[in-house]
């Protein structure tokens, strides 16, 4: 490790021991995470026991889900699912992956990011409900506001919550578990609560996700400050990374380059 890397390891520790973190999450998806950067991220992870959580690209997305399950991923989450449809697509492909046995310890997740989805709600759950179906729902608040056309500002007003809410009594009907993600921030933690009250297992920032129960107990405030800050380090780190391979060739290129102007020149002075 690097010392980048093992001030994220700091990090990682008093998010779990003080705050509740119980997992660090990854995107295929939007993020767009590479494999190499995820491996980083995996040793990173392991050094304090925490596992990881991976974001695929699609409902049906078998490679995403295939590279999951290598590397040992805790949690998978299905993006933008808006029909019962979409749902049975993941339920099914995370089947044709995984066999029963293996997902005793994997944990499958969808996320509901859009007015479509929400109106489809019943027929996902429906989808998700039966015994090989999947574990629960993740409640994008950014996309879903987007999706309405209400903007980020919407995000911890009460009208996005009181949707938040009515899937919470959703999760809680089918005894499914609920994240609840998007734009968290210090602004979110009222939220946070409301929905804590019917249902709510975990929320999450872009990088770490807490065991809602936990971290509503503790200082939930300094918690996101130190999720942040573990974004923060995360993105040097892998700033850093990127800049050596970048640069790693550099004098070689300097070289050749030189190299290439003196052999061009004594070719065109015989020719």
């Amino acid at each position: 490790m690097n010392k980048t890397e093992r001030q994220m390891v700091e990090v990682l520790k008093k998010l779990k021991n003080d705050f509740g973190a119980v997992t660090i999450k990854a995107e295929f998806e939007a993020e767009g995470t590479r494999v190499d950067e995820l491996l980083r991220l995996v040793d990173v992870t392991r050094t304090v026991g925490l596992p990881l959580t991976v974001k695929i690209g699609g409902c049906e997305a078998i490679r995403d889900l295939l590279e999951s399950k290598q590397i040992g991923v805790r949690y998978v989450i299905a993006p933008m699912v808006e029909t019962g449809y979409a749902a049975s697509k993941y339920v099914a492909a995370k089947d044709i992956v995984y066999t029963a046995d293996e997902q005793e310890d994997t944990d499958f997740l969808l996320n509901m990011e859009t007015i479509t989805g929400f109106d489809n709600r019943e027929a996902i759950f429906e989808a998700i409900a039966g015994e090989n179906g999947a574990d629960g729902v993740v409640f994008g608040r950014v996309d879903f506001t987007g999706s309405l056309g209400w903007g980020r500002q919407a995000i911890n007003e009460q009208r996005t919550t009181d949707y938040v809410v009515k899937t919470a009594e959703l999760c809680k009907l089918h005894n499914k578990q609920l994240v609840m993600g998007g734009g968290v921030s210090n602004e979110s933690i009222d939220a946070i609560r409301q929905v804590h009250t019917v249902r709510l297992d975990r929320f999450e920032t872009r990088k770490v996700v807490f065991d809602a129960d936990t971290a509503l107990e503790s200082d939930v405030d300094a918690a996101l400050v130190n999720a942040v800050q573990f974004e923060l380090l995360w993105l040097e780190n892998k700033r850093d990374y990127y800049t050596g391979i970048s640069v790693e060739d550099a004098k070689r290129i300097s070289m050749l380059s030189a190299r290439y102007d003196e052999l061009r020149a004594e070719y065109e002075q015989k020719h």
